[in-house]
């Protein structure tokens, strides 16, 4: 798979994770059923929504970076750091998945972790 595809799929991936957030922050989705079932009030709903938005929109931030890197073959270290950092990111957010409470979270929450860790190694690895 190349790197332009593999980031479409983020942008993709990112976009609708960046929609349940916001489904999420505005009580279309209840709050106790995210978060792996720990959150206790709208207000620590909110806190956390808001800060998984400011990252989803940095995730697609860096990722619209890449790849106008990769259509002008223009390589930044710092931004290919940044997407090991994610592709770590989303390995441990695929283990603490696997302990939701929500059998939907764990099941679509794991597989979207995995694949979108899966994805940023494929995006951030060097071409042999």
């Amino acid at each position: 798979m190349s790197k332009k595809i593999a980031i479409k799929i983020m942008f993709g991936l990112l976009g609708a994770v960046l929609i349940y957030h916001f489904l999420i922050f505005f009580e279309f989705i209840p709050y106790d059923k995210v978060w792996a079932g720990r959150l206790k009030s709208v207000e620590e709903m909110k806190t956390f929504e808001t800060f998984s938005i400011l990252v989803n929109v940095f995730m697609i931030t860096v990722m619209i970076i890449k790849y106008q890197n990769l259509q002008n073959q223009n390589p930044n270290r710092i931004i290919d750091i940044l997407i090991w950092v994610f592709a770590l990111f989303f390995s441990l957010n695929t283990f603490g998945n696997l302990f939701s409470q929500n059998i939907l979270e764990l099941i679509f929450g794991t597989l979207f972790t995995l694949i979108a860790a899966i994805l940023c190694v494929l995006i951030a690895k060097k071409k042999k």
